[in-house]
Order: C-alpha cells, then sequence, then structure tokens
C-alpha cells in the first residue's frame, strides 16, 4: 500500500478547529463523518454538545452530512436520526461502497466532499481511495476495541513516517499536510 494514501489532507485536534467556511470556499459542499471517537467518545451514547453544535453549524452553512461507520445499524441510525442526518452502518471501511454511497445520498462528487474521522487505516484510507479531502482528527477516548488499540500502535508509526517525509506537519502548525 502507498503510504500516500494513508495522509490525510489536514489534521486537527476536533471538529471544532475545522473551519467550516474555510471548506466551502475550497468547494467543499458535503461532510462525511465518522461516529467512534469522532462523534461520539467510543462506547457512548450521548453527542459531546462542542462535537453536536460543529453538525449544527455545518447544517446552517448548507452543508450535506452523512454518517459512515464500521459500526452497528441499530448505533448508526439512532444517531443519525437525533442529529437529522443520513447514516452508513457497517460500511467495512476503508473499502469505497459506504464512501460511494454516501456521495450518492448527498448528491456530490468525490471533489466536493470532506470525510472527517479518527483512524488512518479506515476513515482516511478509505476517503483518500475515495477521492475526497481527508480531515483527521484525534480520538475522543483512548477507549476503543482491542483491535483498534493495536492499529493505534502502527498508525503512530506511519504518522511518524509521513512527517519525516515532510508530508504531514505536527506541533503548532500542524493542520496542513504538505506536498
Amino acid at each position: 500500500m502507498a503510504l500516500r494514501l494513508l495522509c490525510p489532507n489536514k489534521f486537527v485536534n476536533s471538529l471544532a478547529e475545522i473551519n467550516l467556511p474555510l471548506l466551502q470556499a475550497q468547494g467543499v459542499k458535503a461532510l462525511i463523518v465518522d461516529i467512534d471517537n469522532t462523534l461520539v467518545a467510543w462506547d457512548k451514547a450521548e453527542i459531546e454538545s462542542a462535537n453536536r453544535a460543529w453538525i449544527e453549524k455545518a447544517k446552517r452553512l448548507g452543508f450535506s452530512l452523512c454518517i459512515v461507520s464500521n459500526g452497528k445499524e441499530k448505533r448508526v441510525q439512532g444517531l443519525a436520526r437525533e442529529l437529522g442526518i443520513p447514516g452508513l452502518a457497517n460500511a467495512i471501511k476503508p473499502r469505497k461502497r459506504g464512501f460511494l454511497r454516501a456521495l450518492e445520498l448527498m448528491n456530490v462528487r468525490p471533489e466536493e466532499t470532506a470525510i472527517v474521522g479518527d483512524q488512518l487505516f479506515t476513515d482516511i484510507l478509505g476517503g483518500n481511495r475515495s477521492g475526497v479531502y481527508t480531515i483527521w482528527v484525534t480520538p475522543l477516548s483512548d477507549q476503543e476495541l482491542p483491535t483498534t488499540k493495536l492499529m493505534r500502535k502502527l498508525e503512530r508509526r506511519v504518522a511518524r513516517n509521513l512527517v519525516k517525509k515532510g508530508w504531514l506537519v505536527t506541533g503548532s502548525n500542524r493542520s496542513e499536510v504538505q506536498g
């Protein structure tokens, strides 16, 4: 797998750090959002107020939104209904199918869309494979499935390599990817 496919276009600590008007100015009209550890802490039902406010702001600005998750149907649909946006469960990210279905539901092209997610090997890889703008967000919690914890170790190694190659900027000005 090419390392470039694991490199996000942008890296942020939280949804609140994503400059929605700037994304709009860059031609982004739609947002695909992951659930666990992106929108909601892993295995929790409550959406943090700051993340709920971010979703509402995106809707007010005219973005189309869609949840794409590897999670179970009941959880995904419950959160999607609560937020008033469509949701796709069992997406099997990083496969393209869920991303392409979300594009179809929102009636947008890949270049008009961004994915926001906390995992390089699912959200970012799948988004890059699908041709959408990728935003990697710091996980909300360190509580996760054992397999995800294992992948986080590999994720950290990949991130260090991306930094070493100059493709991912870290530190105080880490939000933009180089190259």
